[in-house]
């Protein structure tokens, strides 16, 4: 077997604490997963979001794990250095420890995802310790956890007050010690994330948690301005691609309509 050296893994994400900036994306398919990896991404997270970006749900709960499944494989056969992790939905991993290894060791055989994310603080601890202790690298999930928004009452920002932030502290260290190879903190005060990120030993991945993180990650979708109408405050648009895909969409329109295409040079 050869091995590709210049490839992410878990532990050289985690070693990159206090130095270089880890760079993160979601990617849902084959040849949007080929793009991020060729721009030089370190990690790519199938994030359960693909429930709403690719599914048309309204939130990441309807996701099931087949789903989540069929995604990752194809994002994993897009990638050579990246590494992918895969996103654990909404009631795959939360009844019991012995259910959380079954389907985390699926996405990690069946898919090929060299790790997994699960949402959830210092109650999460047991989970965590089985899954690593098992093998499988854990990217912890903090703060806004998209899974607990029915709890939650809403996309809002967390740990505003002093005990909530006292809270995401605890849980940030009780990641760590438990072995997350790094700890996604979403929508909390800049504050907060620059105070997790020196608190813990292990990589902050912020999305909306301020300059201070050790990386940041973006949603595709948001970052190349596929939905006009969804533009999260954290996130920025760096393409119009929603926009140039309309365009391409109706010249395309036009010129059937108008017999201009297929023009000769199409034609055999």
């Amino acid at each position: 077997m050869v091995i590709h050296m210049s490839k992410w893994t878990a532990n050289k994400i985690k070693n990159l604490k206090g130095g270089q900036k880890v760079v993160c994306l979601t990617a849902y398919d084959y040849s949007t997963a080929r793009i991020v990896d060729e721009a030089g991404i370190q990690m790519i997270l199938v994030g359960d979001s693909l429930a709403m970006t690719m599914l048309g749900y309204k939130t990441t709960l309807p996701v099931t794990i087949e789903e989540m499944l069929h995604h990752t494989a194809a994002v994993v056969r897009g990638v050579k250095d990246a590494l992918v992790v895969a996103d654990m939905p909404f009631m795959s991993y939360q009844a019991s420890v012995e259910q959380a290894i079954r389907n985390a060791g699926r996405f990690i055989k069946e898919a090929g995802a060299a790790a997994v994310k699960i949402e959830g603080g210092a109650f999460r601890v047991p989970v965590v310790k089985a899954l690593v202790e098992n093998g499988i690298p854990v990217l912890g999930h903090i703060g806004l956890t998209p899974q607990s928004i029915n709890e939650m009452g809403g996309y809002k920002v967390q740990g505003k007050k002093t005990k909530e932030a006292g809270l995401l502290l605890r849980d940030a260290k009780a990641l760590e010690k438990a072995g997350v190879f790094a700890i996604v903190v979403e929508c909390v005060p800049a504050a907060l994330g620059r105070d997790i990120t020196r608190s813990v030993n292990v990589p902050t991945i912020g999305i909306g948690a301020g300059m201070h993180c050790d990386g940041q990650i973006l949603v595709i979708h948001d970052l190349l301005g596929l939905y006009a109408e969804l533009t999260p405050k954290f996130a920025k648009r760096y393409a119009d691609l929603g926009g140039a895909m309309k365009k391409a969409f109706e010249s395309y329109k036009s010129e059937v309509e108008q017999g201009t295409f297929p023009a000769e040079e199409h034609s055999f």
